[in-house]
């Protein structure tokens, strides 16, 4: 079972995801939260594999709790799927830099919250449909890929990784990357496993931002 945490300060909005994500066979809610400090504290104590995170939250907001959640030295960070009705572009950014799993709309629909979850506890990430086109082209088009130091590599990609960072950051499953590559699931886990390392990336999300960021999808 995969055991998911909802954060959202609206009741209604809670009781909805809970009907939706407790109809599926293979998911368990095992908590709900209606504020950002609760959302930490319950996500601490009860260890879910996945939460569903909404930005605006009396206490901290659902940005800084996805950033306590995630952040590098956390023992064991969560997966944390930020649910929202916002799109503005700041706020996808800061949710992914912040080591989010992947962004959706509230609006998305019941089908894409239940993929949101599998693909977060599979390790991949969804972003909403209509944000990921404009979100990247924002990566691209800011022009900061040109000389960023800090986006190199602390070891140069292979040309195989090379090929899979660009097929994720055209928005491919993993399954998806290994029949067009051609290499088996578990080939394209490890290499992204590398990539996140030598990238310094949490997550597929920002492995795709870093594509585009640096240039690397213009090759």
């Amino acid at each position: 079972m995969i055991r998911v945490l909802i954060a959202d300060d609206q009741e209604m909005v809670r009781a909805g995801f809970r009907m939706i994500l407790d109809s599926e066979d293979d998911i368990e809610v095992v908590g709900d939260a209606g504020n950002g400090h609760d959302a930490v504290r319950l996500a601490r104590e009860l260890r879910p594999d996945v939460c569903l995170m909404d930005i605006r939250m009396p206490g901290i907001d659902g940005l800084e709790a996805t950033r306590l959640l995630t952040e590098d030295g956390t023992a064991e960070p969560i997966r944390v799927v930020v649910v929202t009705t916002f799109d503005l572009d700041e706020y996808v950014a800061t949710a992914l830099n912040n080591g989010a799993s992947g962004f959706l709309l509230k609006d998305a629909g019941p089908a894409l919250l239940v993929e949101a979850v599998h693909a977060a506890e599979r390790g991949d990430a969804l972003v909403s449909p209509q944000i990921t086109v404009r979100l990247l082209r924002h990566f691209h088009d800011s022009g900061s890929h040109r000389h960023r130091e800090a986006d190199r590599p602390r070891e140069e990609l292979t040309d195989r990784e090379g090929e899979v960072v660009r097929a994720v950051a055209r928005g491919l499953t993993n399954t998806e990357v290994s029949g067009e590559l051609y290499m088996s699931l578990s080939t394209v886990k490890s290499h992204l496993a590398a990539v996140q390392g030598k990238i310094g990336a949490r997550n597929r999300v920002e492995i795709a931002a870093w594509a585009w960021r640096t240039g690397l999808m213009e090759e």
